[in-house]
């Protein structure tokens, strides 16, 4: 019992801040990424604080791809996998269970973790997305597997192309994405 407890202390230290220019390329990358997600938004008439379009777990996926683009959850094919994967098992679960909310978004979460890492696209947001799916407002309930396509496939597709744009541009040849595909 005692070793359990002792692995709670760590015992590395903190990694150093990063560098100003990483940090500024992050917030461009995330500023663009998600003010493009709620342009959409405004472009299919919805209310901004309501929209589709902002989905939460969007949010989440920015920091990743933005602001840590070599991470293997924030490569194109968790991106996109994760997302869509987790949004079908969330909507699924709601339309075709009669639980109680809690066990269904427990359902949603944790069959998600499964699928993504099967199928290897584990991407942290994903969860959000089919928690979402099932504790959604009923403009989410009422679209159905709609979701998966939007708002879901198409803003993270939205993330993926300023993404692939952003994490370019620097001189950096450490600041790259990709690192892969597939």
């Amino acid at each position: 019992m005692k070793l359990f407890f002792k692995r709670m202390k760590g015992g590395e230290e903190s990694p150093p801040r990063k560098h100003f220019s990483k940090i500024a390329w992050s917030w461009l990358g995330a500023f663009i990424g998600i003010y493009l997600v709620s342009i959409m938004s405004r472009l299919t008439h919805l209310d901004l604080l309501n929209s589709m379009f902002l989905v939460g777990s969007f949010g989440a996926s920015a920091v990743l791809i933005y602001g840590a683009p070599q991470t293997e959850f924030s490569q194109p094919r968790n991106l996109l996998g994760g997302h869509i994967i987790s949004a079908i098992i969330g909507v699924s679960i709601y339309k075709y269970l009669s639980l109680d909310i809690a066990v269904l978004g427990a359902l949603a979460v944790s069959l998600s973790i499964v699928a993504m890492h099967y199928t290897r696209t584990l991407h942290p947001p994903g969860g959000a997305t089919a928690l979402i799916a099932v504790i959604g407002s009923a403009q989410v309930h009422s679209k159905g597997y709609m979701f998966v396509l939007s708002p879901i496939a198409t803003g993270a597709f939205i993330l993926l192309v300023v993404a692939l744009f952003v994490n370019n541009l620097s001189a950096n040849p450490k600041r790259h994405y990709p690192r892969y595909w597939l």
